[in-house]
């Protein structure tokens, strides 16, 4: 990807970094984490702004991750805490 500019932090008004950070979403108390994405994230408070493309990626991730813990936590499974690395 090339994006000849950095964009500002609205709050900071400083330029953000294009570095990997965590994706965190939570929902019905099950948290999904997705670490190491490239975003542009802002150097004083961490706050990511992500691209269009991988908004598009981790959307369908969650989704597909969502369903499967909803579904072993009615089964009231032990495993409350799941690493899926793709290689």
């Amino acid at each position: 990807m090339t994006i000849e500019t950095a964009p500002i932090c609205k709050e900071h008004r400083i330029a953000k970094s294009w570095c990997k950070t965590t994706f965190e979403y939570s929902e019905d108390g099950i948290a999904v984490r997705v670490p190491n994405v490239y975003a542009w994230v802002c150097t004083l408070d961490g706050e990511a702004s992500f691209t269009p493309e991988t908004v598009d990626e981790l959307i369908t991730t969650v989704r597909e991750l969502i369903e499967p813990a909803k579904r072993a936590r009615q089964r009231r499974s032990g495993l409350t805490e799941y690493i899926v690395s793709v290689i």
